[in-house]
């Protein structure tokens, strides 16, 4: 059974048809890419999926059930979980503050006056655990302002793994990021999916990234579903290479 279904989604604002029709299943334990150039709807779509607006037209399931009509807060408690173009983190905070604040949300303790010394133990195991998994433990101390841009989104994964993804939807992951910082984030998206099992969903306009790591890819163009395919199958499309990616894709690909 796919984790993810969406059934003929489409999506107006007014006179605008954002989406129109569109249909696609990601299958557990999936990387999934979804490309298309400025104004294909893709944020739409990630919109969609995680709840902030319900479709116009067509259903969302997720693990079976429809999700169409489902808020964001109870969509990120059945384990959709969604990272920003624009990164979300506490730039006052250390990495280790920012980790635990969200780990302790998480486990519902964010208001307790008072919290055991066992329940108090895992949360520090848990922290660990993330700053081990995002490996940005050696910078446990630091203050989030003060990083790189590269380090605060790795930050913000680690802060969304605190909330157990089943789903895990990244919004350009490596956008403003030099090669060490983006070799650094594919790798980590890498091992999520492949060693932590997580199932992703991203949206990314560096082909080079995205024909490195996505199992599958779909293409969206101008609020509809273009192709779906595997690198191989999407550098080739005809239809692909004239709508959006040109040369480009056949230089990405060799």
């Amino acid at each position: 059974m796919s984790l993810l279904k969406l059934e003929h989604v489409g999506r107006r604002f007014g006179a605008l048809q954002a989406l129109k029709d569109i249909s696609l299943a990601v299958e557990p334990g999936e990387l999934r890419a979804v490309i298309g150039p400025n104004g294909a709807g893709k944020t739409t779509l990630f919109n969609l999926i995680s709840g902030f607006f319900p479709p116009t037209e067509g259903q969302i399931i997720f693990d079976g059930q429809p999700i169409t009509a489902v808020s964001p807060n109870e969509l990120v408690r059945r384990g959709i979980i969604r990272t920003f173009q624009i990164t979300q983190v506490f730039l006052s905070l250390s990495v280790y503050e920012n980790v635990r604040v969200a780990v302790e949300t998480a486990m519902g303790l964010q208001l307790r006056p008072w919290i055991s010394r066992a329940t108090r133990a895992k949360v520090d195991e848990k922290v660990d655990e993330l700053l081990q998994v995002t490996r940005i433990a050696d910078k446990a101390d630091r203050i989030v302002g003060e990083m790189s841009h590269g380090d605060q989104r790795v930050v913000e994964i680690g802060i969304a793994l605190s909330r157990h993804p089943r789903l895990l939807l990244l919004d350009e992951p490596t956008a403003g990021m030099g090669d060490e910082e983006t070799h650094h984030m594919t790798d980590l998206i890498r091992r999520l999916n492949k060693d932590q099992g997580i199932t992703m969903l991203f949206v990314e306009h560096d082909m080079a990234i995205v024909f490195g790591i996505a199992d599958r890819i779909t293409v969206l163009d101008n609020g509809t579903f273009l192709a779906e395919g595997t690198a191989a199958e999407i550098s080739a499309n005809p239809r692909v290479q004239s709508a959006y990616l040109g040369t480009a894709i056949e230089e990405t690909a060799a």
